[in-house]
């Protein structure tokens, strides 16, 4: 400033002008809860590959299924999934001999029974439970699928994840009330849980209650530029009930329509 300015003002006004100038230059800008939220998606986003990872249109998956029966593994199945994004999947199992289709698109489903013979639309249940699955997902955080329907971002804070290590945790809620939350090491910035509730039947009676369901993302394998896990493992209620091992994973397959479409019957299943 010029001395002929300086001299119109008062002692007071340049103490508090002094007083603020430090006090900008020292203060951090503050982060809202929802600002740290998208920061941590955008760095999980960057730790899975980035731009390769967002370019991911398909998947092939192949391994073994296993279900847990009161926390103990049984026999594995082998399996092999695809996947079309955003919103179709057909996973199918063989095992003793048998062969199992399950196929999902959009709000529609079908599902080839190889023992049984039957082919048959999912019933609602079954409908649900996927949608469930895209709900939950990773790729429906990190892709923000959900910005589309409604739900908001919030941030829940750090987590232990073990001996010296913490999990940065957001939750997704929906106008419905459901939510979803999901962990990310804070040291690499790679998923590493799932967390929300479902309603299930009680042991005892019709009744039904809210119980814990937690997916934990194990083993990530590098394919093409983008962070795979090649162990998921899924909890209900701190009780492990399944795990899914990959053998290999192929992204950005061409997948025709048609391998999502219901056979005109079972002759026609390929």
């Amino acid at each position: 400033m010029r001395p002929s300015i300086l001299s119109k003002l008062t002692l007071a006004f340049l103490l508090l002008a002094f007083v603020a100038v430090c006090f900008a230059q020292t203060e951090k800008p503050k982060v809202t809860t929802d600002e740290k939220a998208e920061q941590i998606i955008q760095r999980a986003v960057q730790a899975v590959g980035g731009d390769r990872y967002l370019s991911v249109q398909s998947i092939i998956g192949r391994g073994f299924f296993t279900d847990f029966k009161d926390g103990v593994s049984q026999i594995p199945v082998r399996f092999v999934d695809y996947i079309l994004y955003p919103d179709k999947e057909r996973t199918e199992f063989m095992g003793g001999g048998t062969r199992i289709i399950q196929t999902n698109f959009r709000d529609a489903g079908w599902i080839f029974d190889g023992a049984a013979k039957t082919l048959k639309d999912q019933n609602a249940g079954q409908i649900e439970d996927f949608r469930v699955a895209m709900r939950t997902s990773v790729e429906n955080l990190l892709r923000g699928w959900w910005r589309k329907q409604g739900a908001t971002l919030s941030y829940v804070g750090r987590r232990e994840a073990g001996v010296g290590r913490r999990n940065e945790t957001v939750r997704l809620t929906y106008p419905d009330g459901f939510w979803i939350e999901y962990e990310s090491a804070a040291a690499d910035n790679l998923p590493a849980k799932i967390l929300y509730q479902r309603k299930h039947k009680k042991t005892d009676s019709d009744e039904m209650e809210d119980i814990p369901e937690e997916d934990r993302l194990h083993k990530p394998i590098t394919i093409d530029g983008v962070i795979v896990p090649y162990v998921i493992d899924h909890f209900r209620n701190d009780v492990q009930t399944s795990r899914i091992n990959y053998e290999s994973v192929e992204l950005n397959k061409t997948l025709p329509d048609s391998l999502f479409t219901k056979p005109a019957n079972i002759k026609a299943i390929k």
